[in-house]
């Protein structure tokens, strides 16, 4: 599914000027521990957290992530937006919790599996 879509679909407010938002997402992702994401999360995720710093777009970025979505309505630093911008990775907010983000992407067909799991 494009970017683009989950976005509309879910309401999601961008807060970089890159888009980026016609990529695939493979799958979602969700962690507040910038390890675990780099150790786990894979290509083509779409990463969900609370966190706000920039070192977040920095893992994204390193791990070509298809974009971060805040949760909470939490509002992404200046910084994190400057470093999302030169890494060209989406940021976006949501009002919803992690919990309920997650099973609304699932429900858009967004899993935690990989393609490989799935037998696709």
């Amino acid at each position: 599914m494009k970017l683009k879509e989950i976005v509309e679909k879910l309401g999601l407010k961008v807060r970089t000027k890159s888009g980026r938002l016609d990529g695939d997402v493979q799958r979602g992702y969700v962690s507040d521990l910038l390890s675990d994401v780099l150790a786990n999360a894979a290509q083509g995720d779409l990463w969900i957290t609370l966190q706000t710093h920039q070192n977040i777009a920095a893992v994204a970025g390193m791990k070509g992530l298809s974009g971060i979505i805040l949760i909470n309505s939490r509002e992404p630093e200046e910084g994190t937006i400057r470093k999302a911008d030169e890494e060209s990775i989406p940021v976006m907010v949501s009002a919803l919790s992690a919990f309920e983000l997650a099973g609304r992407l699932y429900s858009l067909g967004i899993t935690g599996i990989g393609n490989a799991a799935k037998g696709i």
